[in-house]
C-alpha cells in the first residue's frame, strides 16, 4: 500500500461510517488517500471527518474549488482520474451503480469515474431487497463485463432490521481486496499495442443457419480488459457475443473466420503482440445457399466444407519481433497436441484449456489452464477467475519484453 494513490468515492448509505475506518487504515499503511463525496454521502458523514482521516481536503462538487489545491477547477475531474492508481466506490449505492451503467455524469464522483482509466472497484452496500433486485443485479453484471471490479457484499443484519446480503465488508476484507487489485494494476504494459481475439466465429450455411461453436468470448474479453488496465493500447477483434466492451478497449466486431482473418491482419501490422483467444472455425461451408434450405421429404442435403484461413499460422510465418500467443482446447493427448501446435505455428506461448479437468469451461467465469512457452517450459495454474488467468498470461508477455 505504501505510496499507492487511492481515490475513495463515498455515496449515500448508512455504511459510509465504516468507510471512515477504511480510509484511516489505508493511510496508516502508507497509502496516499483522497476522498470525494456525493451530496447524499455528506448526509451520513461530514467531509470534515474524511479530511481529518486522509489529511487532504475532500472533493464534494464540480463547481467549488478546493482552496488548498492549485488544480484548475475546469480540469479537476481529469486530474483526479489520472492521479489515482485505483478508484474505490464505497459504499456504492444502487442509484450510483445505475448511473455508472448508463453513463450518467451529474456529480463530481460520476464524472471522475467516467474519465478514469485505472481499475475501479465497486463495493455495493444497500438493503437486501435493493441489492437482489433484478435491475441492480443486471447493472452490476454489465459493469463487471465492462471491467469494473465488484466486491461482493457481506451478509447479515442490515440497518432496516432485515437479514441478507448488502452489508459493507469489514475493513480488513476491503483492504485485502484493494491490495489484490493494486498488485494487478501496475502499468507495466503502458504503450504496448496488443491485438486480442475473442468469441466464436459463425460460418454461414444459408441466410438463417450457420456452423458455430460454444465459445462465450469471456477469456478473450478478460485478456483485453486486463491488458488495458495495465496500460496497453488494446484492439479487441470479437466474434458474435453479447458481452459488453471493456473500458478503454477498441472493439472490432466480425462474424466469420475470413472476416476475423482480415481484421487481425490489418490491426496486427502495428501490434507488438497478438493473443488469439478466439475459437475460430477450422472449416466453413464451401458455398453459402442464397435462400434458406428447405426440408424436402427424407432427403438430407450434403454440405461441402472448405478450410478457413489460418490466422495464427499466417502471422507466425512473418512474425518479426511480434509476440504470438495461441490457445488450444483439446479432448485427447492434450499437452502433446498443444506443444505440436506451439511449434507448428511458431508461437511464443500457448495456453492449453482442458475439457478433462474443467467440463464447464464454456461460459464459465473461471478457467484451468497450462501455459507452455517456446522453450518447452510449462506452468500449470489452479482454477482461477478468467481475469486472473489473463493477468498470468500477460505476466509472461511482460517478462518476455523485459528479457528482450
Amino acid at each position: 500500500m505504501r505510496g499507492a494513490h487511492i481515490l475513495v468515492g463515498v455515496t449515500g448509505g448508512i455504511a459510509a461510517y465504516k468507510v471512515c475506518y477504511f480510509v484511516r487504515e489505508l493511510a496508516r499503511r502508507g497509502a496516499d488517500v483522497r476522498v470525494m463525496m456525493t451530496e447524499a454521502g455528506q448526509r451520513f458523514v461530514t467531509p470534515l471527518t474524511f479530511s481529518a482521516l486522509s489529511r487532504y481536503p475532500v472533493a464534494v462538487d464540480l463547481w467549488t474549488a478546493d482552496q488548498s489545491s492549485d488544480t484548475d477547477i475546469s480540469t479537476r475531474h481529469i486530474h483526479l482520474a489520472n492521479w489515482a492508481d485505483v478508484l474505490v466506490i464505497a459504499p456504492a449505492s444502487a442509484n450510483t451503480v445505475a448511473k455508472f451503467t448508463h453513463g450518467i455524469s451529474d456529480n463530481l464522483l460520476t464524472v471522475v469515474t467516467l474519465a478514469c482509466s485505472r481499475p475501479i472497484i465497486l463495493v455495493p452496500a444497500m438493503d437486501a431487497d435493493m441489492y437482489l433486485n433484478e435491475a441492480t443485479q443486471r447493472n452490476l453484471a454489465v459493469l463487471r463485463e465492462r471491467g469494473f471490479h465488484v466486491m461482493l457484499p457481506g451478509s447479515g443484519e442490515l440497518a432496516s432490521g432485515l437479514k441478507g446480503p448488502g452489508r459493507l465488508p469489514e475493513v480488513e476484507e476491503l483492504v485485502a481486496y484493494v491490495g489484490g487489485i493494486l498488485k494487478q494494476a501496475h502499468r507495466d504494459l503502458r504503450g504496448k499495442r496488443i491485438v486480442v481475439t475473442a468469441g466464436p466465429t459463425y460460418e454461414a450455411i444459408d441466410p438463417v443457419r450457420f456452423i458455430g461453436n460454444r465459445s462465450s468470448g469471456k477469456m478473450g474479453f478478460a485478456l483485453a480488459n486486463a491488458a488495458a488496465q495495465r496500460g496497453a493500447v488494446v484492439t479487441l477483434v470479437a466474434g458474435p457475443t453479447h458481452l459488453e466492451t471493456p473500458r478503454k478497449v477498441k472493439r472490432i466486431n466480425v462474424e466469420s473466420a475470413l472476416q476475423m482473418f482480415n481484421a487481425v491482419q490489418h490491426h496486427a501490422k502495428n501490434a507488438q503482440a497478438v493473443v488469439m483467444a478466439a475459437a475460430v472455425a477450422d472449416y466453413a461451408p464451401a458455398r453459402m445457399a442464397k435462400q434458406k434450405i428447405k426440408k424436402t421429404g427424407d432427403d438430407v442435403p450434403e454440405i461441402a466444407l472448405t478450410q478457413t484461413p489460418d490466422i495464427l499460422g499466417t502471422l507466425g510465418k512473418k512474425k518479426g519481433k511480434r509476440l504470438l500467443v495461441g490457445f488450444a482446447l483439446e479432448t485427447e493427448q492434450e499437452e502433446r497436441n498443444a506443444r505440436e501446435k506451439l511449434k507448428r505455428k511458431n508461437l511464443d506461448l500457448i495456453v492449453l484449456n482442458s475439457l478433462a479437468t474443467h467440463r464447464t469451461i464454456f461460459g464459465s467465469d473461471s478457467n484451468i489452464v497450462t501455459i507452455i512457452d517456446a522453450s518447452g517450459t510449462k506452468q500449470e495454474l489452479p482454477e482461477l477467475p478468467k481475469f486472473d488467468v489473463a493477468n498470468r498470461i500477460l505476466d509472461r508477455l511482460a517478462f518476455m519484453w523485459r528479457k528482450k
